[in-house]
């Protein structure tokens, strides 16, 4: 076999087809790992609102509604036992976490006491601001039974009834940001 001659040319044409193949293959990738990771993200949601909501027997995820606030996005998932409303979840977000957004699904009683919080997504400080997750810490199980209305949802220091997380205290801000923002939308009735 003859031997190749080293020019630009050369070069150029193999670099070409290396990026031809890579770019077809992380194509490939895509497609096949695109509605998996849907469906991943689907299940994520409907074990969150499971998670925050009492027992409940319709399909929240299918009665679900957006409403767009402070350049975001809450959604709404309003639960139902017999026909009688037992709770809202609500996918709520912040962008003042110490690392950036902050998901959490909050679930609210038909009367706004928080019931439970589930953290969706985060890229907080492991060992840290990670705390907010209820695996790593109790801070999420103070708000359980807690009504925004009389429990104000600020940390201590900033005159509120929330117990930071030591060391942590943007992202217990943040969390709690969140928090208001969902309850204040849930109190306006969701729909805009």
């Amino acid at each position: 076999m003859a031997k190749v001659e080293s020019s630009f040319k050369n070069m150029a044409l193999t670099l070409l087809v290396i990026t031809a193949v890579a770019s077809a293959a992380l194509g490939l990738v895509y497609q096949v790992t695109k509605e998996p990771i849907e469906l991943a993200q689907q299940a994520k949601i409907n074990n969150a609102i499971k998670a925050v909501l009492p027992a409940f027997d319709n399909q929240p995820a299918n009665e679900s509604y957006t409403v767009r606030v402070d350049g975001g996005e809450l959604t709404f998932y309003p639960a139902t036992k017999n026909g009688e409303q037992v709770g809202v979840a609500v996918k709520t977000f912040t962008n003042n976490g110490f690392a950036g957004l902050i998901e959490l699904m909050v679930g609210f009683l038909p009367d706004g006491t928080i019931n439970k919080v589930v953290v969706i997504s985060h890229k907080e400080t492991p060992g840290l601001g990670d705390k907010i997750e209820p695996q790593k810490s109790e801070f999420s199980l103070q708000f359980e039974g807690k009504n925004p209305e009389s429990f104000k949802l600020m940390v201590k220091k900033d005159g509120g009834d929330v117990d930071a997380i030591t060391a942590s205290t943007i992202s217990s801000r943040a969390y709690c940001d969140a928090l208001t923002r969902a309850y204040n939308e849930f109190k306006k009735g969701g729909k805009q």
